[in-house]
């Protein structure tokens, strides 16, 4: 785990999940078969290692005849599924009016297919476990959110063309990644710009960043790189930001040049 908050909320989880089964007079290995999970993760889930996943409160909530108080964890317990640093950013975008990204290295996040986040985290180092990795995904996915809620906030994005050639995960993934990306930059969510590599002047040299403009006005800045995530709140940092991102954007390719652009990558990816 990554935070104390997350793992106060998964011991609290756990010493009730304990407590109900003590109650029902079962052992673990009765309250695993019966729920149709091994006696590890059980265990695990009791000692607060795992995060369990809603099915799995749901029948222990009825084996154990909780009553729905075990159930009524599942919100709690799908907040502690995400790293503090992504929660932290997912209710920064929930919130922003105005949100723009540059992405040098690979797709930006908000624009990932779960294969090609999966792909990105299987390869950090050291390297992940099969739960961490899924944790870290589905915490990705889930702030794709932004698309959806009401009103829509003003999204855009520049891709570095190196981004969109690429083959994370190989052949197959890259194609649906840039079948992604032109679902999106053709619907009214988001704007999709890209950067070709043969610009000889380039705003975006100092790498990836990320801008988001709240209710209030304010804007931050979010800067990541390797295992480092920095939020930026400095007026002068972020209007740094803005006009790079600004240059960035007069730079790269035009929202509808940029669509022809992918899918001419995608032409060639077949």
């Amino acid at each position: 785990m990554e935070d104390e908050e997350a793992e106060a909320v998964l011991r609290v989880v756990g010493r009730q999940i304990r407590a109900w089964r003590d109650q029902a007079g079962l052992k673990q290995a009765e309250l695993a078969a019966a729920i149709g999970y091994g006696e590890e993760m059980v265990s695990s889930v009791e000692r607060g290692r795992r995060i369990p996943k809603p099915e799995f409160l749901d029948k222990a909530d009825e084996v154990l005849g909780a009553g729905g108080k075990l159930a009524s964890m599942k919100e709690d317990v799908e907040r502690a599924r995400y790293p503090k640093k992504v929660r932290d950013l997912a209710k920064l975008e929930g919130e922003a009016v105005d949100l723009g990204a540059y992405a040098s290295h690979h797709i930006h996040g908000l624009l990932q297919t779960p294969e090609y986040a999966r792909e990105l985290y299987t390869m950090r180092r050291p390297p992940y476990t099969e739960d961490e990795i899924d944790r870290h995904v589905a915490a990705r996915m889930a702030r794709k959110s932004v698309f959806e809620r009401t009103p829509h906030a003003q999204i855009t994005f520049v891709q570095e063309e190196v981004t969109l050639r690429r083959p994370i995960g190989g052949r197959m993934v890259l194609r649906r990644q840039l079948e992604h990306l032109l679902e999106i930059g053709t619907s009214r969510h988001a704007v999709i710009q890209v950067m070709p590599t043969n610009r000889e002047d380039h705003a975006g040299m100092g790498g990836s960043l990320q801008l988001l403009k709240l209710p209030d006005g304010t804007t931050l800045g979010h800067l990541e790189v390797q295992f480092l995530s920095r939020l930026i709140s400095d007026p002068r940092e972020v209007q740094v930001l803005e006009m790079n991102y600004g240059m960035i954007r007069a730079q790269a390719l035009t929202p509808r040049d940029s669509l022809a652009f992918i899918k001419k990558v995608l032409g060639d990816e077949t």
